[in-house]
C-alpha cells in the first residue's frame, strides 16, 4: 500500500493520541498488546509441540529402529536369513540382531524391573543414542564375556548403583529340577551409565553384548528380534511390505507407527488444538483493533469532512485507516515473534524458575517422557502465524476504512 505524502502525514497523527484521545490509544495499545501475546503463544507452543514430536522420534526411533521384525513366541531362530532378506530389500538401510526381555535386577537389597536389551558390540558403539548420552563409564568396556553391562540414568538412581558396582539380574526361566524351574541369577558390573533423555529407557534399560544376553536367558543362537532401519521413516510400511509377505509366516512387522501410534496421535491432536485454541487470541486482538479504528473514526469525523472538503478521495481515507490498523498489528506481529523467540530460548531456565518459586514439579520425567522441555522452531509455521495474523489485521481495518471512507462533509459541516 503507497501513501502520498500528506496521507502519511495524516496516518501519523492518527496513530498518536490527540486531547481527549486517550481512551482511544489505550484500546490500541491493548490490541497491540493482545496480538504480540497471541503471536508469541502460536509461535512457542507450535515450537513446542514440533519439539516434543521430533525429540520423541529421534530418541525412541533411535534406539528401536524404524521397524522390528519380532519372531512368534519371542525367539527367532533363523534370524540370519531373515537378515540377509531385509539387507536384500530395496529401501532397508541396515538390519541387526537383538534380544529385548523384560527381568529384574537387584543391587545391595533394592530390587527394579529392568529391560534387558542385548546388541552386538558392534551395534552398541555405533548407536548414536547411546555412544553420545554416556554420562560416566565407558561402552568400549562392554565386550562378549566381561561380564560388563552400561544401564540407564535413572535406574542407576533408584538401584543406588556406581560405576564398578555389580549388580544381579534374575531371570524367572531358569534351571528345571525335580522340584519345579529354579530362577537364574546372575551378576553383572556396571561398566557405563547413560541418559538417553526419555524418562522410560532412563528407568529401565540394561544393555550387554548379545553374546552374554543369550547365554543369561539360555537362548543359544537365538535372538529376539531384527531392528531395521529404512531410507524414509515415513514411508516404512510401504518400504517393508515386500519383507512382510515373505516372513509372515514366521515372524511380525512392526514399524515405529504402530509400536507408538497413540504417543504420536495424543500429539498430533494435541498440536491441532493448541493452535486453534490460541489462534483465537490473535482473533480477539484484531476485534481490539476493529473497535479502536471505530472509537477513531467517530473522533475524527469533522476532521475527515475537512480533509474531504479539501479534495481527498474516499480512496485515500481508505489507505489511511488501513495503515493506522495495520501500523498497530504488526508492531503487535514483531514485537510476538521477537517475544516468542525469547520465551523458547529461556524456556528451561524458566520452567526451573517457576519450579523454584511455587515449589512444584511442573516437568516430571516421568509423566512427560522426556527429560528437558524440547522446542524446534519451523520457519515455515512461524511464517504462516506471521500471515494469518496479518491478514487478520487487515480484514479488521476495512469496515473501519470504508465508514470514514463513506462520511458525508456537507452532513457533517453543515452546522459548523
Amino acid at each position: 500500500m503507497i501513501l502520498s505524502a500528506h496521507e502519511r502525514m495524516i496516518a501519523k497523527r492518527y496513530l498518536l493520541p490527540g486531547r481527549g484521545e486517550g481512551f482511544i490509544f489505550l484500546v490500541a495499545g491493548i490490541s497491540l498488546f493482545a496480538v504480540m501475546l497471541g503471536v508469541a503463544a502460536l509461535i512457542v507452543v507450535m515450537s513446542v509441540m514440533n519439539g516434543f514430536r521430533a525429540e520423541l522420534f529421534d530418541k525412541i526411533v533411535g534406539l528401536n529402529g524404524h521397524a522390528v521384525v519380532q519372531g512368534y513366541g519371542g525367539k527367532l531362530p533363523d534370524w540370519k536369513q531373515i537378515m540377509a532378506e531385509a539387507k536384500a530389500t530395496p529401501g532397508v538401510k541396515s538390519a541387526i540382531p537383538l534380544i529385548e526381555q523384560p527381568l529384574m535386577a537387584s543391587y545391595q537389597g533394592r530390587v527394579e524391573g529392568v529391560l534387558l536389551r542385548g546388541m552386538t558390540v558392534k551395534d552398541i558403539r555405533s548407536n548414536s543414542s547411546i555412544q553420545n548420552k554416556v554420562l560416566i563409564g565407558k561402552l568400549s568396556d562392554l565386550v562378549p564375556g566381561s561380564g560388563n553391562v552400561a544401564i540407564g540414568a535413572r535406574l542407576a538412581d533408584e538401584l543406588g548403583a556406581q560405576i564398578g558396582g555389580s549388580i544381579s539380574l534374575i531371570s524367572p526361566d531358569g534351571q528345571t529340577t525335580p522340584f519345579g524351574s529354579v530362577p537364574r541369577i546372575v551378576s553383572y558390573r556396571v561398566a557405563a551409565i547413560f541418559e538417553v533423555g526419555v524418562y522410560d529407557y532412563d528407568k529401565s534399560f540394561v544393555i550387554m553384548p548379545i553374546e552374554d544376553a543369550q547365554t543369561l536367558l539360555l537362548l543359544g543362537d537365538t535372538v529376539g528380534m531384527v531392528e531395521l532401519d529404512t531410507v524414509d521413516p515415513d514411508k516404512v510400511g510401504a518400504i517393508l511390505a515386500p519383507l512382510a509377505a515373505k516372513v509372515g509366516d514366521r515372524a511380525v512387522v512392526s514399524d515405529w507407527r504402530s509400536m507408538n501410534a497413540s504417543l504420536f496421535e495424543a500429539l498430533a491432536v494435541d498440536r491441532v488444538v493448541s493452535f486453534v485454541i490460541l489462534s483465537l487470541i490473535i482473533l480477539v486482538a484484531a476485534f481490539n483493533i476493529l473497535s479502536s479504528l471505530i472509537m477513531l473514526v467517530r473522533a475524527k469525523t469533522r476532521d475527515i469532512a475537512i480533509v474531504r472538503t479539501m479534495g481527498a478521495s474516499r480512496a485515500s481515507l481508505v489507505r489511511i485507516f488501513m495503515t493506522v490498523g495495520i501500523v498497530i498489528g504488526s508492531l503487535g506481529i514483531a514485537a510476538g515473534v521477537v517475544l516468542g523467540f525469547v520465551i523458547l530460548y529461556f524456556r528451561q531456565a524458566m520452567v526451573n524458575g517457576i519450579q523454584f518459586l511455587t515449589g512444584q514439579n511442573l516437568w516430571d520425567p516421568s509423566i512427560r517422557f522426556l527429560t528437558e522441555l524440547p522446542a524446534r522452531t519451523d520457519p515455515l509455521e512461524v511464517l504462516g502465524v506471521v500471515f494469518m495474523a496479518l491478514v487478520l489485521t487487515i480484514l479488521a481495518t476495512l469496515y473501519p476504512a470504508f465508514k470514514a471512507a463513506g462520511t458525508d462533509p456537507v452532513q457533517v459541516l453543515r452546522y459548523e
